[in-house]
């Protein structure tokens, strides 16, 4: 009974965030807060989901533009690190999310990013692409640098197109980590707690290009260690709501 109400609630609530959401966006297409606007509308279906979510340091780390990190694990990202997504940030997508109905559309009319990663030499352009829309329109691009869903995996390898845009823009990558999400179930009345910290900006000022495996590697041990300090923080504060 729990999982049909949520998903009836959880439909409405998706219905009239595309079709409000939608409108602005017609009204004012790609504009550089409507990402935000979404994520703001997305984030509250977290305590219907019976999530609480946790944000630490968002305002903290994002007074200029950069290269937000964040670990991918699961569809309900899209519930709880929009809680964390600040305004003037867009997202990096696949292209194949554009032929998706409705969302696809709405996806690229919000201002969010498409890339084409099956073709390699597109997918550069379209990197270099983001890295001056970074400098001339003062934004930030939030990536899910593992390219995948994790699905409980822990943290993916990091795949390079993220670094060499920060590098090329010359602005800070500032890693975001939610804790682990494969608890959550649809038909259970409490979730328990999902932490998202941002971490501390890494500059990328004096970095060459020629360094991003070594700089890739170095992050994602610290994102790493960071990610299962949040896992047990989230664990140990759902069992003491138990």
């Amino acid at each position: 009974m729990l999982l049909i109400l949520r998903c009836l609630i959880l439909s409405v609530m998706l219905i009239l965030a595309f079709v409000i959401g939608g409108l602005a966006c017609i009204l004012r297409p790609r504009h550089r807060d409507n990402v935000h606007m979404f994520a703001k509308v997305f984030s509250w279906a977290a305590p219907v989901l019976g999530i609480k979510v946790i944000v630490r340091n968002a305002k903290k780390q994002t007074d200029k533009p950069c290269v937000f990190l964040a670990n991918h694990q699961n569809n309900f990202d899209m519930f709880t690190h929009t809680a964390a997504v600040p305004k003037g940030t867009v997202s990096l997508g696949k292209k194949s999310l554009a032929w998706m109905p409705l969302f696809g559309q709405i996806y690229w009319l919000s201002g969010n990013i498409l890339i084409d990663r099956k073709n390699r030499s597109k997918a550069f352009d379209t990197m270099a692409a983001t890295a001056r829309k970074i400098k001339d329109k003062c934004l930030s691009v939030w990536i899910f640098p593992e390219g995948t869903r994790s699905r409980g995996k822990g943290l993916l390898p990091f795949k390079a197109g993220a670094f060499y845009t920060a590098i090329a823009a010359g602005v800070p990558m500032v890693p975001v980590l939610a804790s682990n999400q494969g608890h959550i179930k649809l038909n259970r009345w409490n979730n328990g707690v999902v932490i998202i910290e941002m971490m501390e900006p890494i500059e990328t000022t004096g970095i060459d290009k020629t360094q991003v495996k070594e700089l890739s590697k170095r992050i994602h041990s610290m994102m790493s260690e960071k990610l299962s300090q949040l896992n047990q923080e989230a664990s140990a504060l759902m069992t003491k709501a138990v």
